[in-house]
């Protein structure tokens, strides 16, 4: 295949990383005021947003949460929620959102 021509090896160039994470920091670089998260009458740029994930990441670290950990949240579709979408993965750990809809026997399930 034409992509795999050693020529066109991966380099700072050509290759960038496309995961959720690597898209919000390129967005907190590169459209740092522009609106990211709408919630109500509440409004955070990339940068209030990629700052609010970081201290949810920093903050869960420091409660013992690493690399391979599963992290269970129970939250309506608030900013925070949406936040532990990109912090909980950025210390390597999963995130299991729990449906608020559910049951306490569905719940304890979880």
């Amino acid at each position: 295949m034409d992509w795999q021509r050693p020529e066109l090896a991966k380099g700072p160039a050509n290759y960038v990383p496309l995961s959720p994470i690597a898209f919000l920091r390129r967005a907190a670089t590169f459209f740092a005021d522009r609106t990211a998260v709408i919630d109500r009458d509440r409004r955070f740029t990339y940068a209030e947003f990629y700052a609010r994930t970081r201290r949810l990441a920093h903050a869960l670290s420091k409660a013992g949460v690493g690399r391979g950990d599963t992290v269970a949240i129970l939250a309506a579709n608030v900013p925070a929620l949406l936040e532990a979408h990109y912090a909980v993965p950025m210390l390597g750990a999963v995130l299991n959102p729990v449906n608020i809809r559910l049951d306490a026997a569905a719940i304890a399930f979880c």
